[in-house]
């Protein structure tokens, strides 16, 4: 069952969600060609300790995560460890970042294109970040998770790119991963009904190719089996009175998509 969250949680949750996003701020300037993603893990953690808040992926499952931050380029779908490869050209990146502020998790990523990537590669993380919208806009009391995951799916699909089965958005607030779990695709007016104070991501993981994934001998590295670009964007977000606000807002968070 989901959790519902109060006037108080829900203050302190869109705090936490708000610092995640705006450490992704910080990090936008340094995102471009020549940089490695182990400078990206230095800059992310010297940030966090900065703000006195708390990674909550370094050490986290089994095998532990080592990192403050998830550096996943081109084919990988989500997970990826930071390392000395260094971005060039033409590479697109997801960024995703959960910290842990007062006892309460805020969780969300981006996509960057470095340099000018291919017409597909950019119509993809574009497509993505569309899908992620149409998902959230698709957030209201009364409304099914199903609803949410078929918005997705089907403006996916329309362009000629599969969404990711094997992994979700999900639940959030005091624990980082709770329920409900959100999928990405379903049928309209399936799955669990949104009530007013749930709080959840939205993160669709898109694929160029086929929705088929593999996981790296690291244990946590996800990858495209047919290696095609994959893309992610993901908001923490609430249910309301009326519809949802997005958390994990900041000032240099891209602007929605026109509707």
């Amino acid at each position: 069952m989901a959790t519902i969250k109060n006037s108080d949680d829900i203050a302190k949750v869109r705090r936490a969600a708000q610092t995640a996003a705006g450490i992704l701020d910080y990090l936008t300037p340094f995102i471009k060609a020549g940089i490695t993603t182990a400078e990206i893990e230095h800059l992310t953690r010297e940030r966090i300790k900065e703000l006195g808040i708390r990674s909550a992926t370094v050490g986290y499952g089994n095998p532990p995560f080592p990192a403050a931050i998830c550096t996943s380029i081109n084919h990988v779908v989500c997970h990826g460890i930071p390392s000395d490869k260094k971005l060039k050209d033409g590479d697109i990146i997801n960024l995703d970042i959960t910290i842990e502020e007062d006892g309460w998790f805020g969780d969300t990523s981006r996509m960057f294109m470095i340099g000018k990537p291919s017409i597909l590669a950019q119509r993809l993380v574009q497509t993505t970040f569309e899908c992620m919208w149409k998902g959230i806009r698709a957030v209201k009391p009364g409304a099914t998770l199903g609803d949410v995951g078929h918005a997705i799916q089907s403006h996916a699909e329309a362009a000629g790119f599969s969404v990711v089965r094997d992994y979700c958005g999900h639940g959030i607030g005091q624990v980082m991963h709770e329920d409900p779990q959100v999928l990405h695709y379903g049928k309209p007016g399936t799955g669990l009904k949104l009530e007013k104070g749930m709080v959840f991501t939205i993160e669709p993981m898109i694929n160029a190719g086929k929705h088929h994934t593999s996981v790296l001998g690291d244990g946590w590295t996800v990858v495209t089996k047919d290696r095609s670009l994959s893309a992610q964007w993901e908001h923490q977000l609430i249910v309301t009175d009326d519809g949802y606000e997005v958390l994990s807002t900041s000032p240099g968070m891209p602007e929605p998509p026109a509707e």
